[in-house]
């Protein structure tokens, strides 16, 4: 495989898969911090766990968590407070994706994967809401709400399974196995909890959002 890149401090930070979309992220940018790797393994790992990786993703973290709580849902009386959010995020498409979960109330975060390699925002937030719901169904919560804001994660699950067309390849093979575990949940089980569309329109956008836009 050739060289990973990743961007710790930059215009878009994530992992990048060659260095001409590295370069659009630090070149001219002040203070830009990135490295090469060897693996998409090593530079996922990187950027999660380095000094700079730990510090950056925390602080997107916060940012994405401290954006939103922000928002004084309760003053919007269509939004249930009781309900938890999902979303997902892309680098490029496809490319680095990861996603997540957060409580509507208060934006405290249940749950967040990834990044992985060679995924898509649809997968993403696909892969989210039935991560979200298998774990509801774990804990015997069939009424909390799930937020999402995807119109085609939505469409996968009315036809019960999801749609890519993303290409098999060795880069994906994770992405795809997850894709293929979730759709082999769904086929299995039955959602009851609500699958409630978040109005980004209206209400800005929603609580589990990357704040990268």
């Amino acid at each position: 495989m050739s060289k990973v890149y990743v961007v710790w401090e930059g215009r878009e930070p994530g992992v990048y898969e060659s260095w001409d979309d590295c370069l659009e992220q630090v070149n001219g940018y002040p203070g830009a911090k990135y490295k090469s790797f060897n693996s998409m393994e090593a530079a996922v790992e990187a950027y999660r766990a380095d000094d700079y990786g730990t510090r950056f993703f925390l602080k997107k973290l916060s940012d994405a968590r401290g954006a939103n709580p922000m928002i004084d849902y309760s003053t919007i009386p269509e939004i249930r407070l009781d309900a938890i959010a999902v979303d997902g995020a892309c680098a490029k498409n496809p490319g680095p994706m990861e996603y997540r979960c957060v409580r509507v109330a208060d934006g405290v975060e249940i749950f967040h994967q990834g990044p992985y390699a060679g995924g898509t925002n649809n997968i993403a937030e696909y892969l989210a809401i039935i991560h979200a719901a298998a774990l509801l169904a774990q804990r015997g919560d069939g009424t909390t709400p799930i937020y999402t804001d995807s119109r085609t994660a939505r469409a996968w699950l009315s036809r019960g399974r999801s749609n890519t067309k993303v290409v098999p390849t060795a880069e994906n093979a994770t992405v795809l196995n997850l894709l293929a575990r979730a759709d082999a949940w769904l086929a299995s089980h039955r959602i009851a909890n609500p699958i409630l569309v978040w109005n980004t329109d209206e209400w800005g956008e929603i609580p589990a959002d990357f704040g990268r836009k």
